[in-house]
């Protein structure tokens, strides 16, 4: 029986069947083999050759596949059933498209800093939970890759600080996030902001 985190989507049984690795039963398993898969696909981001057209929906389908395929069966996939966060499955593919077309416009008319364009980019990324699992880091890793190929700007820093441990910098995550849902940024712009 797998544990989670506060915050976290928890998997049902039909998910759970795409699992790759029967053997797994503990979070720790998991969330190493996930780890290595998402090292994996960093590396694969790092060698595309074109990066001028990562806001459209096949390449965030591919990158999701890339740091989620070698663990889940669905990764790569938008989910089809109900969680407690994100819309409805049959609503994903438009919502995510009015985000990317949203981005776009943000980028073509320098709508905000850098700061809130990715706090933005991000929360609604995470907000509309495309997938079964993986949502928040797929989430980073899309935003940090827009910052940083599309726009050439500096990613961000979303690891802790030595000054914080884990759980207190997952809590300010969280929060920022359901900030973000009343419509109040500044957390989140905060969060991404901190040296």
């Amino acid at each position: 029986m797998v544990e989670y985190p506060e915050g976290a989507t928890p998997l049902d049984p039909d998910e759970m069947e795409g699992l790759k690795f029967p053997h797994v039963e503990t979070r720790i398993e998991l969330d190493q083999l996930e780890q290595q898969n998402i090292q994996d696909g960093l590396k694969w981001l790092s060698r595309q050759r074109s990066y001028n057209k990562l806001l459209n929906e096949g390449f965030l389908l591919e990158l999701h596949q890339k740091l989620f395929g070698a663990v889940w069966d669905w990764a790569g996939k938008y989910r089809r059933t109900g969680k407690n966060i994100g819309v409805g499955p049959v609503n994903i593919s438009t919502e995510v498209r009015n985000l990317l077309d949203d981005a776009k416009y943000w980028i073509d008319h320098q709508a905000y800093s850098r700061e809130e364009f990715a706090a933005r980019l991000h929360h609604r990324l995470v907000q509309i939970h495309p997938f079964s699992n993986g949502n928040g880091r797929h989430a980073r890793v899309f935003t940090d890759a827009v910052l940083e190929y599309q726009l050439s700007q500096k990613p961000v820093n979303w690891s802790t600080d030595e000054s914080i441990n884990d759980e207190t910098h997952r809590q300010n995550y969280i929060k920022a996030l359901r900030t973000a849902d009343d419509g109040d940024y500044q957390l989140m712009i905060d969060f991404i902001s901190r040296k």
